[in-house]
Formats: C-alpha cells, structure tokens, sequence
C-alpha cells in the first residue's frame, strides 16, 4: 500500500489520482490511499463525469480492505475556495499537511511507500515555507542526515543531477571533485538497495563542450572531475567519464551504463524529457522511506478538464512499489 499526498488542489493531482484508480486494473497499478479532502476528489471526479467512489477513512489499514471498491481517502480538510487552475494561498497549509502526513505513515510502516502530487512552489513560499522543493522538505520530515539525491528515470535512462534548482552560475562554481565522488557512490548504493543492480555502471558527464578537449575549452574536466573519476574507480565503482554531454544520451550510448551523473539540472533533464517526456519520474535518494513523483508540474492551465496525461503518475506508482517490496525483501 503507498501514499498519495494532494499537491496543490487547483491542479492536476485530483484528476491524476481519480484517473488511477479508475484504470487500477487495466494499467496493472498497486493499491494506494490518497491523504486529501474526500469532497473536493467527489467534486472533481463529479465534473469530469467520472464514476469513481470515494471513501473517507481514519486509519491507513483500512484501505487494503476498501481499494477494490472505492478510493480510500485519508481525510484533510482544504479551508479555501478551490477553483481548477487559480492557486490559493488559504489552501498552502493543507498542501503541506497532506506531505507531512504521508511521510509520516511511511516512517511509521503503515504504507510502503509516497508518492507525492506536484506543487505550486510558489504559492507555499507565499506561506512561509522555506524549503526550494519536495526534495529538501523529505530529508527535513525524515531527519536524513546526509542531502537528499534527486534522480529522474524515464526511458531507460536515469539521470541525476549534482545540482539542482539555483542559478546556473551558482551550480557550476559550487561544483568540485568531493561532490561528485560523494553523489556518485550513494546513487551507486542505491542502484543497488533499490533497483537490484549489483554492479552499478555510472557515466560521468563533463561540464564542457567536448569534455573540455583536453583542457582546450575549460580544465574543470583537467583539475577536479576527471580526478574525481579516477577516485571512484579506485574505490571500485564502475563510472566512465567525463564523457562528453552532446554524446552521451544517444541510444547506444545508453546503453552502457545504468545511471547518468550530470552536473547541472538541464544537463540531465533536457535528455530525459526529450525521451520519456510523458513518463518520467523523480524519485528521491537517500532517504529511509520511499518516495517517487511524476516528472511534471501542477498543469494549472488544463486542470479540471480531463486532458492530463495520467502516465508519468502511473509509473510513479508502478516504481514506488517496486522499490519498497525490494527494500521489504533485502
């Protein structure tokens, strides 16, 4: 059993969660409880002409005794008028609520795992919230003592990149060879715990173009990232590189290695929505529960309208349950 948290109510989470139980059976999807508001999802489901019954529930384990037949929903109330696409500051603390109890019911065993409905980032800055995203607010929620680690699957390819949500400028000089080292063994680790890999093979990109051309365009490959490789596989990791990123992402490159190191966020995201752009999945590294999200935003501008494509959610939760019944085995 996994945990859906609400995401922002005027966008598209309700109408993914809907979508999933009501093609449970044909996609193959694993039994989930939602914590959200029960009359908002039957005022959704209700609009969209959609028969999907909706059952309020107090406790977790009473929603393996119901999935077949209804959604079970873990309620929490949404104070604030809830219009499809206009976000509400009023509706900020039950977003946040939503997350916070989700986490806390996978910390507790009570389900597998969460699978977390996308966010208007700013609508919970507006609120005092002070984390830039899911990522860093689930270590805080789950006291991880190292950063959390962001990984996008999706096509066959995991990416992960080494920075994430900062200015470009910022993410390059903040990058140097203990980083990369540090980052590169944990998702090794996790390739591992989590994805049944025994022998992980990394694929280091270089931060030039060309992968510097021996020092000829940049010597970042020179001076911390080429040693930084070097290290690790002297530590016994598999990782080639810095390889050059305009190459790396075809096919039968792909095909080489398990999990991209990129070291800025487009460097690995522009590759990964260019080839699974309606399947992807972010899954949070690092943290002692499990939590996987679809790859995309709250899509205010076609919410309440039934035309989200429910996929990259779908797989979210596909890959959630795989993860946590290969944690639950080891």
């Amino acid at each position: 059993m996994l945990a859906v948290t609400m995401g922002d109510p005027a966008g598209i989470g309700g109408e993914l969660t809907l979508a999933a139980w009501r093609d449970q059976r044909p996609a193959g999807l694993p039994p989930f409880l939602v914590v959200d508001d029960p009359a908002r999802l039957k005022h959704v489901s209700e609009q969209l002409g959609w028969e999907v019954p909706v059952h309020p529930i107090s406790r977790a384990e009473e929603a393996k005794e119901c999935f077949g037949e209804a959604l079970p929903v873990l309620a929490i109330e949404v104070p604030g008028v809830i219009c499809a696409g206009v976000a509400n500051p009023a509706n900020a603390g039950a977003v946040i609520g939503s997350i916070e109890k989700a986490v806390g019911l996978a910390m507790s065993g009570e389900v597998g795992g969460i699978v977390t409905q996308p966010v208007h980032k700013a609508t919970l800055y507006g609120s005092g919230f002070s984390f830039p995203g899911h990522t860093e607010f689930l270590a805080y929620l789950t006291g991880a003592s190292e950063p959390s680690i962001m990984m996008l699957a999706g096509g066959g390819l995991r990416v992960v990149p080494l920075t994430i949500h900062e200015p470009l400028a910022n993410a390059i000089a903040r990058l140097n060879g203990q980083m990369i080292e540090e980052i590169s063994t944990r998702v090794a680790a996790a390739l591992r715990s989590d994805f049944g890999i025994a022998e992980p093979r990394l694929a280091l990109a270089g931060l030039n173009p060309h992968a510097g051309e021996e020092g000829n365009i940049g010597d970042e490959e020179i001076r911390f990232i080429g040693p930084a490789a070097d290290r690790l596989r002297v530590a016994g990791i598999d990782v080639r590189g810095p390889l050059a990123p305009d190459t790396m992402f075809h096919a039968a490159a792909r095909a080489t290695y398990d999990a991209a190191i990129c070291l800025y966020h487009d460097q690995g995201l522009i590759p990964l929505k260019t080839i699974a752009f309606d399947e992807g999945v972010n899954i949070t590294l690092g943290l002692s529960i499990v939590r996987t999200s679809p790859d995309h935003g709250t899509a205010f501008d076609i919410a309440g309208t039934g035309k989200a494509n429910p996929a990259s959610f779908f797989a979210a939760l596909r890959m959630a349950d795989e993860i946590a019944r290969r944690r639950a085995a080891n």
